[in-house]
């Protein structure tokens, strides 16, 4: 069976640099009925493992190491016994959620993650933080850009470890490459396409 894609967005919040906000996080889940990856477990284990159901879940794909994305990793990764994968030059923020451990792998740029006859490639998009990573999978002509890209433009670069010339350098260079009407599954908010950003990247 052909992958599928799966969302549920869940509700917490996020800190850093002193704050806290509320925020709604997309959980994404691809594969099929017998296995998925699932990216950005965020807030509400249970839930997610209700979506899952008795489906495999072969790895927790982090997209970046903000508190939002990655305080519940762990715990769901534990009710479904699958590995936490996530990029090292975020490890600062692994250790403030979970100081002195690390991710159960670390994702480098090129990595292929293999699920249902899809490919899910990561694409190191530093900016939002500096082990931003995207996830392509050109089967289902889909990039999961967690904060990286937004619909109505780029991730948030405020906050510590952020830079927005470099996030600005990395859509440009990793994401506007792609088809353009490849559809952008995000970390927060809407859906987009590649080509409805395009114009507004600068």
């Amino acid at each position: 069976m052909a992958a599928r894609i799966q969302n549920i967005v869940t509700s917490g919040t996020f800190s850093l640099d002193g704050g806290t906000w509320d925020v709604e996080n997309n959980v994404w889940m691809v594969g099929d009925d017998a296995e998925v990856y699932v990216i950005d477990p965020a807030h509400d284990p249970g839930a997610i493992v209700s979506l899952v159901g008795t489906r495999q879940v072969k790895a927790v794909l982090l997209t970046h190491g903000h508190d939002d994305h990655i305080r519940y990793a762990r715990e769901f990764a534990g009710l479904v016994n699958a590995p936490v994968m996530m990029n090292a030059a975020d490890q600062m923020l692994w250790e403030i959620v979970y100081p002195g451990t690390v991710p159960d792998r670390y994702i480098e740029d090129g990595d292929s993650f293999e699920v249902a006859q899809t490919s899910l490639l990561a694409l190191h998009t530093p900016g939002h933080s500096p082990g931003s990573t995207c996830f392509y999978a050109p089967s289902l002509n889909a990039v999961f850009s967690g904060d990286t890209l937004f619909n109505g433009g780029p991730g948030a670069t405020g906050r510590s470890y952020s830079d927005h010339p470099t996030i600005i350098k990395s859509i440009k260079e990793r994401l506007l490459v792609l088809p353009p009407d490849t559809v952008v599954y995000t970390g927060h908010g809407d859906t987009t396409t590649i080509g409805a950003e395009a114009s507004g990247i600068s």
